[in-house]
């Protein structure tokens, strides 16, 4: 294996126990198995990938991937996906709302600050980490379906998961006005723009670390997952559907070597 194209082809099944042709052309990605799980229970279909660094699930062209947690497992993942050239990667994760947001909001993000690093390896800093505008839209439109609302603006991604004891980078946090903080969005944004990957995001607010009360804890994780878990994946879903559906492209932008 001496190129890319060859490595990818071959980490890919090796990674998720899923063989190339068997993934679908419309991509969800999920920090959390249990994504994976209720996908799987929705449409009748087995998990694959037990055992391994990754599980998927596989229906209507779709499939979901439960890629693990944080910038570099997201690159990796962006990475691999460049082996089957997906139609949309739709990154449904959890975040910590900033601003004035609520557990259990939405957030549709327009752009992400990368405080993680690992972009870097991909692009240079000045190039900033954006969705593609398509996806995002018919997102918007799966949310309003449903009767919901959402927040929209920028997250930052880090790569510290303990940060929350830190004082100067709160004061940070607020200054740079993001809506949230993640560990994956400006990876997936930036290694799926050097890709040529159609992807997006929607952020499900799992807490509000800026204060004492609100940091997540393993109580208050399970309350978000009962309550709000299986409509983010709907949305997901639903937002997918609809482009499979309608046939058109997600990419508005040429992309050149």
């Amino acid at each position: 294996m001496t190129t890319k194209e060859q490595i990818v082809e071959n980490w890919l099944p090796r990674y998720t126990g899923t063989p190339v042709e068997e993934f679908g052309s419309y991509i969800l990605l999920t920090n959390f198995g249990n994504y994976v799980t209720m996908f799987a229970e929705k449409f009748g279909v087995g998990v694959r990938g037990q055992g391994r660094a990754m599980q998927t699930a596989t229906a209507k062209d779709i499939t979901i991937i439960n890629f693990g947690m944080g910038s570099p497992m997201a690159a990796t993942i962006m990475d691999l996906l460049s082996a089957i050239n997906p139609k949309a990667v739709l990154f449904l994760g959890k975040c910590g709302g900033l601003k004035k947001t609520q557990v259990g909001d939405l957030i549709l993000p327009i752009a992400a600050i990368r405080g993680e690093g690992t972009s870097d390896d991909y692009m240079p800093p000045e190039i900033p980490a954006l969705p593609s505008f398509r996806l995002q839209s018919t997102v918007s439109a799966a949310i309003k379906k449903q009767k919901l609302d959402y927040w929209t603006g920028t997250v930052y991604t880090t790569n510290r998961r303990i940060w929350e004891h830190d004082a100067s980078f709160k004061e940070y946090l607020q200054a740079v006005r993001a809506m949230a903080i993640d560990m994956e969005t400006a990876t997936i944004f930036i290694v799926g723009f050097a890709n040529s990957i159609p992807h997006g995001a929607l952020l499900l607010v799992s807490d509000n670390p800026l204060v004492p009360e609100g940091v997540k804890t393993e109580e208050s994780d399970k309350k978000v997952t009962s309550s709000y878990v299986k409509q983010h994946l709907d949305i997901g879903i639903e937002a997918l559907t609809e482009l499979a559906r309608s046939g058109e492209s997600v990419k508005h932008l040429r992309f050149e070597n």
